[in-house]
């Protein structure tokens, strides 16, 4: 977890991305893997763009999700139910957000842009945790604002 304390001393923009070298075999064995789901009980596979803004003085800040063609837009995911916020879940708990908007492109869903607000440092620190949860179960990489 180096990069959470890179992380929090970094005042304005960072993003987790795919790390290159990684091998999708690679899951969290001995706590519950960090999931990301829109429809209740239905796991998010694609990996998401993850923008992050933090105010100064560490107070609030604000995550921005971005999934491209995600599967809770598929049809055969249909029947699991609709799209209500988006869940992240850990061994911790659960986080979620309302703010959740899709993109579509000639009619049909391209994109989810989901936004999550946090508003103590308390809040920022559990998102991180979360995040360190969610990037050692998909294998994720930290890059840093440039």
């Amino acid at each position: 977890m180096k990069f959470i304390l890179l992380l929090t001393s970094l005042p304005l923009v960072a993003a987790f991305a795919p790390n290159a070298g990684f091998s999708n075999s690679r899951v969290a064995t001995e706590l519950e893997a960090a999931s990301i789901q829109f429809v209740k009980g239905l796991d998010e596979k694609v990996v998401p763009d993850v923008k992050l803004t933090r105010a100064k003085d560490g107070s609030s800040g604000v995550a921005t999700f971005n999934f491209n063609n995600p599967n809770c837009f598929d049809a055969s995911t249909a029947v699991k139910g609709e799209v209500t916020g988006m869940f992240l879940s850990d061994d911790e708990g659960e986080l979620m957000t309302t703010d959740v908007n899709a993109k579509f492109s000639n009619g049909k869903p391209q994109s989810i842009e989901a936004t999550l607000v946090m508003k103590s440092p308390a809040e920022w620190d559990r998102f991180m945790r979360f995040m360190g949860n969610y990037a050692e179960s998909n294998g994720l990489g930290f890059n840093g604002a440039k």
